[in-house]
């Protein structure tokens, strides 16, 4: 099934505005920056989350200027803790293409980021909305303590699977989170319609999050992610920590703590994804994304009442489930 083309259907016009000032704002004469800012931009992305700030705008209102400069400013948030990202796990790609430290080095990263990051700042002004400018600063936060917890996890050695899911709260669900409350306030929603909206947001983050992880066990080459690239980078993900927990093994407790001491190597990852595979961990993992899709599903019967709207929202979350890259 086209799950994209079902999403966007009521929102084409407005993602093309939204696609035009986005890329108006990583436009920039000066060399470096300027082409540096054209290979952000070269990189796109389907624009899940500017798509779930639209979405949620014109089923709780209308589309409109203050929506499109919250998704513009909400979008280069994103973008810029993603080279900041790339910077901090020394990542040499970013979907696909060389990141940003990689074409340049890990100063031009971090300044390219802060240019971005203020960019963002400037486009959430433009709101005039203190309420969204709170909600987007608090993003930010969200998405900073996101990486610290999971770099403090990485040398926790405790394995859990409550830690797992705080992590990827304010990793993931946080920002999937801000789009749908972003989208409601932009519109004046009611107070109750923006809970609602913020409770589904977080609900699609954790879904997106937990099918990423489990993309981590796969060797397809659709995926664009090297099987065990998690746990090479000290990462222990959903499935593993399922089997560890519910068939445990002494020689895998080692491994995994390897993973975690960061001394692991690739035959060694090869043997954790293999033994997360047996013991059922894909499909818990599995298991634990439908159980929260369950509430998803219920806020798009009970707040989504426009038939083209509600199959958007539909296709939204199905695609998140069942993307496969």
């Amino acid at each position: 099934m086209d799950y994209l083309s079902h999403i966007t259907e009521p929102i084409k016009a407005e993602l093309g505005q939204f696609i035009y000032l986005f890329n108006e704002s990583l436009t920039h004469d000066d060399g470096m920056l300027g082409r540096a800012l054209q290979h952000i931009r070269n990189q796109g992305g389907k624009r899940m989350r500017p798509m779930l700030i639209l979405l949620m705008a014109k089923n709780l209102g209308k589309v409109n200027d203050r929506t499109l400069d919250a998704a513009v400013g909400l979008e280069l948030l994103h973008t810029a803790s993603l080279v900041h990202d790339d910077v901090v796990d020394e990542s040499r790609e970013r979907r696909g293409q060389p990141s940003v430290n990689a074409l340049y080095d890990n100063k031009v990263a971090v300044l390219v980021g802060d240019y971005v990051l203020s960019t963002s700042l400037l486009s959430v002004s433009r709101t005039g909305s203190e309420v969204i400018v709170r909600e987007i600063a608090q993003l930010g936060q969200a998405l900073a303590k996101g990486e610290l917890l999971q770099l403090t996890n990485i040398q926790n050695r405790e394995i859990s699977e409550e830690v797992y899911y705080q992590v990827i709260r304010q990793k993931t669900a946080a920002l999937f989170e801000a789009c749908a409350a972003v989208g409601a306030l932009s519109v004046e929603a009611s107070e109750a319609e923006v809970e609602a909206a913020r409770k589904f947001g977080s609900d699609i983050g954790m879904i997106f999050q937990i099918r990423d992880d489990i993309f981590d066990y796969s060797d397809s080459r659709e995926i664009g992610k090297p099987t065990g690239n998690d746990m090479a980078e000290g990462k222990l993900t959903l499935p593993v920590i399922y089997a560890l927990k519910n068939n445990p093994f002494e020689a895998m407790t080692t491994l995994a703590k390897k993973v975690k001491a960061g001394t692991i190597n690739t035959d060694e990852i090869a043997v954790l994804v293999e033994y997360a595979k047996k013991y059922g961990g894909i499909e818990y993992a599995e298991q634990v994304m439908q159980d929260i899709a369950k509430e998803a599903r219920q806020y798009i019967a009970e707040h989504v009442s426009n038939d083209v709207l509600r199959c958007s929202f539909e296709a939204y979350l199905e695609y998140v489930i069942h993307r496969n890259k």
